[in-house]
């Protein structure tokens, strides 16, 4: 199966609708297979006196609350019906997390392929529960959160009514350093649940996601902006068009070097061996009736000839025919 490959473009339009178009764009062309926006009513999801993040003041260089940073961040349901329309008409899937109960409503009626919960709302019962009854795939991040978190954030989905739910492991950190990122955990949470596990990526460059692939990941989700230097609190984190394609090609050549997992030899590798596996030869010649013996024989590339592993299948024998020196020996 391919890996599904998000483009987290999150809040990285800046609240500007054609910037929202020009990532949607980038994205298709990068390869990804979805770009995945953020959907809120400031009002709904957060208090106005909520500090930001060290990471996005430090990022947006402003001295201003979550609140005022979201605020200036929100975009329109219309509007999103709009990059919505635009994403039918390039090819590439839409999908935007939603934080509050009527973001979601909206969006399920728009046509989302899945919905996306945020690491923020790991453990928050409630909206996990009504998120379930939309009976629709959800993929799970669970940054921030413990094994006890995720399963009971899986009851409530599950009591809601979801059955098709992936998780994806995540570290919440704006860049993420490389020690903090626990690969490992993908494994640890596919054995605990039993579900089909990807990864959301936040560290700098693009050797984490293709490794998680190669660990089995079936989804890979990754901030994605036009350029890194842009204002806004993701955009550092976030990796740029040329970057994003170079993971995405990774990724695919590394679908292909996974293979199937059975260890034959490949068709290429059996026409190599004609020439280069050893095979047994006489060492000396060898008359019809004589009796094969470790002396008489010995093993070197031949074209002709039983394979080396056939020595204590021929040694005792009689020769059927005489063979000369470094003829290729037959039964």
């Amino acid at each position: 199966m391919s890996t599904y490959i998000i483009a987290e473009a999150g809040v990285n339009h800046n609240g500007d609708v054609q910037i929202a178009k020009q990532l949607c764009l980038a994205a298709k062309n990068a390869g990804a297979d979805a770009v995945k926006f953020q959907t809120w009513i400031t009002d709904n999801i957060i208090t106005k006196n909520v500090k930001q993040a060290d990471y996005q003041a430090e990022n947006t260089g402003r001295n201003e609350s979550q609140y005022e940073m979201l605020k200036k961040l929100e975009l329109t349901f219309d509007q999103f019906r709009e990059i919505k329309k635009y994403c039918d008409e390039i090819g590439i899937e839409f999908a935007s997390t939603a934080d509050d109960e009527e973001s979601l409503d909206f969006l399920v009626d728009l046509g989302i392929p899945f919905i996306k919960v945020g690491s923020g709302d790991v453990g928050n019962i409630s909206y996990l529960r009504y998120i379930g009854s939309k009976k629709r795939p959800v993929i799970l991040s669970t940054g921030m959160s413990t094994l006890a978190d995720v399963e009971v954030s899986l009851k409530a989905l599950r009591d809601g009514g979801a059955t098709d739910i992936k998780l994806l492991h995540c570290t919440t950190n704006y860049p993420c350093p490389f020690d903090s990122v626990n690969l490992k955990a993908m494994d640890t949470l596919h054995n605990a649940f039993g579900l089909k596990v990807g990864y959301s990526d936040h560290t700098v460059g693009i050797e984490v996601p293709v490794s998680a692939v190669a660990r089995g990941a079936i989804i890979i989700e990754k901030h994605f902006t036009l350029d890194c230097n842009m204002e806004g609190p993701d955009h550092l984190a976030s990796t740029e068009p040329e970057e994003f394609k170079k993971m995405v090609d990774s990724i695919r050549n590394i679908e292909k070097a996974l293979g199937t997992g059975i260890k034959q030899p490949t068709a290429a590798e059996r026409d190599i061996s004609k020439v280069v596996l050893k095979r047994i030869v006489a060492k000396q010649t060898i008359n019809e009736g004589d009796t094969i013996t470790e002396k008489s024989i010995c093993v070197k590339r031949n074209e002709k000839g039983l394979p080396a592993s056939a020595w204590d299948i021929i040694v005792g024998t009689k020769a059927r025919r005489t063979f000369d020196k470094d003829e290729g020996i037959e039964i």
